[in-house]
């Protein structure tokens, strides 16, 4: 089956000049009749749905992300609303729930809404699903996850050295057995932060302990079960560093079930959970991602996109965490 890289290629244009002439932009006579005689020749499947001559915007914009109930959805998404509303774009938010069928699905369905164009949140981490609706001409760009094997545009923050930060921190106050709640391998970001532990550790002549390295599945449940197995090793770590917000609380609850206290019975360093860590006592040291910052930066990407513009495509754009640190990391001797 013919793909939109095959058009350029038969017309001696750019994907994204195809692109631009499949969304309905007016382009140079010369180069819209090569394409026409390319899409001709190949056969190349321009009905509609698959995405068509759309000269008929719809002005709006697909958004998916795995679930609605966290913190940074709800974030991302006002972010990116700001920019959005400006240029006159609706938003039609959509829940993978976590699941990579779902989010194939769910995909589609956008697709055939005819939305102008993607900004997505994965759960995988391979693109063929993704590089399909590339391929017929909408434009995506990726938030908060990348996807090794597609060239697409994303937007993300700089997780390696937020990760290698904050577990600095913890060693220069004497830790020297720090565990790591770490997420699922196959996400992005659940890869570079523990690369970044991983980096630090390796910097601060700190040998590894694979003991001390759990997943948590960036949920709730999964948080509370891996600090409860690190705590419960013979010898357990004095501080742990968890990546994500929704471990974080989970951790929080398993601590406070075993009647313990942070920042005196283990240390703690969270990701993500500002609002949470401040009722917390002592309030968590965080590593702080840029959230609606993300969703502004992404909104404006496709945006660009939408009018035309793909040069440096693919571009990626990488945002500096912040950090807060309180005394919920102990001091050791």
């Amino acid at each position: 089956m013919p793909t939109i890289k095959d058009v350029a290629k038969l017309s001696q244009t750019s994907v994204g000049t195809v692109s631009r002439y499949l969304n309905g932009y007016h382009l140079k006579a010369a180069n819209q009749a090569r394409i026409e005689k390319a899409i001709k020749e190949l056969n190349f499947n321009i009905n509609p749905i698959a995405r068509g001559l759309k000269t008929n915007k719809t002005k709006t914009v697909g958004v998916l992300v795995p679930e609605l109930s966290n913190t940074f959805s709800a974030h991302v998404i006002e972010g990116m609303e700001q920019v959005f509303d400006e240029h006159g774009y609706s938003l039609l938010v959509c829940n993978s729930r976590n699941n990579p069928n779902v989010e194939s699905e769910k995909l589609r369905l956008l697709r055939d809404k005819l939305v102008d164009g993607i900004i997505l949140m994965s759960v995988q981490d391979l693109g063929g699903h993704i590089r399909e609706i590339q391929e017929n001409g909408l434009p995506i760009v990726l938030i908060d996850r990348l996807i090794t094997d597609l060239s697409c545009d994303g937007v993300v923050s700089d997780n390696v050295n937020g990760a290698y930060r904050a577990v600095e921190v913890i060693i220069n106050r004497g830790h020297k057995r720090i565990g790591i709640i770490a997420g699922p391998q196959e996400i992005y970001t659940a890869k570079e932060r523990l690369e970044g532990y991983l980096r630090a550790l390796k910097d601060y002549n700190i040998p590894v302990d694979e003991s001390l390295i759990c997943e948590g599945h960036y949920t709730q449940a999964g948080g509370a079960q891996a600090l409860d197995f690190l705590w419960e090793r013979p010898e357990p770590p004095t501080a742990v560093f968890v990546c994500n917000n929704d471990m974080v609380v989970g951790a929080v609850k398993c601590i406070s079930s075993k009647e313990l206290t942070i920042g005196k019975d283990i240390s703690l360093f969270g990701y993500d959970q500002l609002e949470f860590s401040q009722i917390v006592k002592p309030p968590l040291s965080l590593v702080i991602q840029p959230i609606e910052e993300i969703g502004r930066r992404a909104a404006e990407m496709l945006v660009r996109r939408l009018e035309g513009d793909f040069s440096g495509f693919p571009v990626v754009q990488r945002l500096k965490t912040e950090m807060v640190v309180t005394d919920s990391v102990q001091t050791v001797t």
